[in-house]
């Protein structure tokens, strides 16, 4: 009985149909939930990426219209008359004159087409107050309100001429005033003596974060908020109890109240230092999960009705034709897609055989165009990322364009243009494969660039042994680890640092020698047993082993003691011995 076919027959589809539905109901649950937390948060990281430079753009607004004082003489004047004891020497015509910039001139320089940016309050030193609204409307400071003891005052005079941004905060300094706002303060100092002439603050409503947060369009149940720089609620869709702020305060990336626990998405705004977080529920994923096993039950009992049927049905009749079958099928799992089982007859196991060889014929061109595709692939990879200049370097470097050109450094300035156009067209080349020399030109030019943008920060060194320099290696192949090298060494550093390339011959085991290309910084450096590696990192590994089996990638570093990332690759693979 336990060596018959029927009790053979029952035991696999015992063993493939309940088995693997037991263990679907067991582990899809869990695995569905990490899937929907993973791609919600996928999902809310992009739209926050978006609502963050929405959020920056607004903080621009504001900052330039701190700045609106520096941009009239007469206003500056009259700023540097009442902060001296010029102001009493002055005539009656002089000191009214002076008041008119303040009141008259400085508000054709602060119009803004927002209606949610309130206005500006100017406090000269003297103690006089001048509030203007964009839109027209006249306020009036509350009389002998205590500026200077106001903390976002305080928080000005620290910034010392820098943009300081202050968090939410009544407007209880205006006779009208009261809205819940949020600001951007500014110590107005006099160019040529630094000697402070005042603050400037910009009032913005908080209803703007309100509208900026609606645009996430949140899971049901979930909650959006806004923390400052102190980590205080800013703002927030749905109430956040004081437990859950210390949670959020103290950076956990789940948060419990007394009635559900919630995942944290965050993000931070670089020009404030706030952060916008986003917080999930567990319950509306659990409450899915629910039906999920409900489901696996069904697919369980399902199983079982199946494999009771076929037992009593084909077992009857499938004996030789189904040890066939198998015996073609052990043939086919060893890779020979060119067996085929013998057709004879024209009953249903004949037609269960003549579609056995029609999946093995269809399962070879499967096979054969899932290779092709593969291949079509990887080129695809490779292009997009040979035709990859990142927007934020770019963008650095226009503005170093703009800075040489307004300060007349116009041979340096062709120069750089020169090395960005040579970047751009080794990257748009079609080439897949370059030599080495090639490659460390196109990095010359990169580092050229980014010399002009970090200036006595940054020096660079690029070696390069002659008889490696026509070593053929992927296109852009050293491009992210260079870069990697300037944005988490160089950028972070707080001290002078020095970038070097160098590729020479070394040897590698007893016979042998390779080619290596170190590529070093004395930056910031890294915890390897904490660092993840990234898509750029992840990229160059598989193109180098794409390109050469047994090449090598190593990366050597330590918090605050710079990076060193070694290429080695085989003399023997590049001449092909």
């Amino acid at each position: 009985m336990l060596q018959s076919i029927r009790f053979k027959l029952s035991m696999l589809f015992l063993a493939t149909v309940v088995l693997p539905v037991a263990a679907l109901v067991v582990t899809l649950p869990s695995y569905y939930q990490k899937l929907v937390t993973k791609q919600a948060s996928s999902l809310t990281e992009g739209t926050l990426t978006a609502l963050t430079f929405e959020i920056e753009t607004y903080m621009d607004d504001l900052d330039r219209m701190t700045i609106a004082p520096y941009l009239n003489d007469e206003v500056m004047r009259a700023l540097k008359e009442k902060s001296s004891y010029q102001w009493n020497l002055l005539t009656p015509y002089e000191q009214w004159y002076a008041d008119q910039q303040l009141y008259a001139t400085l508000p054709k320089y602060l119009k803004n087409l927002r209606q949610d940016i309130l206005g500006t309050i100017l406090l000269p030193m003297d103690g006089t107050v001048y509030v203007t609204s964009p839109n027209g409307y006249v306020n009036q400071a509350v009389a002998g309100f205590p500026f200077d003891k106001q903390d976002w005052y305080i928080e000005a005079l620290k910034a010392d001429g820098k943009v300081a941004f202050i968090s939410a905060h009544a407007q209880n300094y205006l006779v009208s005033g009261g809205e819940e706002v949020f600001s951007v303060a500014r110590l107005i100092k006099d160019p040529d003596s630094q000697r402070p002439l005042g603050v400037i603050m910009a009032d913005a409503d908080t209803v703007v974060l309100e509208r900026m947060i609606s645009g996430i369009k949140p899971t049901s149940g979930s909650i959006a908020a806004i923390l400052d720089d102190k980590k205080k609620l800013i703002y927030a869709s749905s109430p956040l109890s004081d437990g859950m702020l210390r949670q959020l305060a103290a950076g956990q990336t789940t948060v419990r109240d007394s009635n559900d626990r919630y995942s944290v998405v965050s993000k931070a705004v670089s020009r404030s230092n706030w952060e916008i977080v986003v917080l999930f529920p567990e319950s509306v994923i659990n409450s899915q999960l629910r039906r999920i096993y409900w489901v696996g039950f069904y697919f369980l009992v399902s199983g079982l009705v199946i494999v009771f049927l076929l037992y009593f049905t084909v077992s009857r009749w499938l004996t030789n034709p189904f040890k066939n079958m198998v015996r073609v099928m052990k043939r086919v799992q060893r890779g020979d897609l060119k067996t085929f089982y013998p057709v004879r007859g024209k009953d249903e196991v004949a037609q269960l055989g003549s579609h056995l060889n029609t999946m093995i014929s269809r399962l070879g061109e499967l096979i054969d165009r899932e290779f092709r595709a593969e291949l079509s692939r990887r080129n695809a990879e490779f292009r997009a990322l040979q035709a990859q200049i990142q927007p934020h370097f770019l963008y650095n470097t226009l503005n170093c364009f703009i800075g040489l050109n307004r300060t007349g450094q116009t041979v340096l300035l062709e120069r750089a243009i020169l090395s960005l156009g040579g970047m751009l067209r080794y990257s748009l080349g079609r080439n897949d494969t370059v030599t080495l020399k090639e490659e460390l030109d196109f990095i010359a030019n990169y580092c050229e660039l980014q010399q002009i943008r970090f200036a006595d920060k940054l020096e660079f060194r690029i070696d390069c042994d002659p008889g490696t320099a026509k070593t053929p290696i992927p296109k852009l192949l050293l491009q992210p680890l260079v870069e990697n090298a300037v944005i988490h060494g160089v950028e972070p550093s707080g001290t002078p640092c020095t970038l070097a390339v160098a590729a020479s011959f070394e040897p590698m085991g007893e016979d042998d020698s390779c080619i290596e290309i170190r590529i070093s910084d004395n930056g910031a450096g890294f915890d390897p047993g904490r660092a993840r590696s990234g898509i750029g990192m992840t990229n160059v590994r598989e193109r180098l082993k794409f390109a050469y089996k047994r090449a090598q990638l190593h990366v050597h570093s330590a918090a605050g003691g710079g990076t060193l990332v070694r290429i080695q690759i085989p003399v023997k693979d590049v001449s092909g011995k």
